[in-house]
């Protein structure tokens, strides 16, 4: 589900958009997949980012990309470059 990738200096991922609910602010849920430790099985694991979505288009379920950018708040490094599928 999700990927990364570096641009210059930048690294990108893509992943889902679980909250909505801040103003200009989005939660993005990327998965990553890597072996267990002991095990070497492959297991999913999830990180949440916030992201800064300056137009507010972004709803939940929406497939997006984020790029790291400078701190914008407490929490927020990252900011939405763009919308790759809505939800629906």
């Amino acid at each position: 589900m999700g990927s990364e990738e570096k641009t210059g200096r930048r690294s990108a991922k893509v992943g889902v958009v679980k909250s909505d609910q801040m103003d200009k602010t989005v939660v993005v849920s990327v998965e990553r997949r890597v072996p267990h430790p002991l095990y070497r099985r492959i297991i999913t694991r999830t990180s949440n980012f916030l992201a800064h979505d300056e137009q507010n288009a972004c709803g939940v379920g929406d497939r997006v990309a984020i790029v790291e950018t400078r701190p914008a708040s407490k929490r927020k490094r990252w900011r939405v470059s763009r919308i790759i599928s809505k939800s629906g």
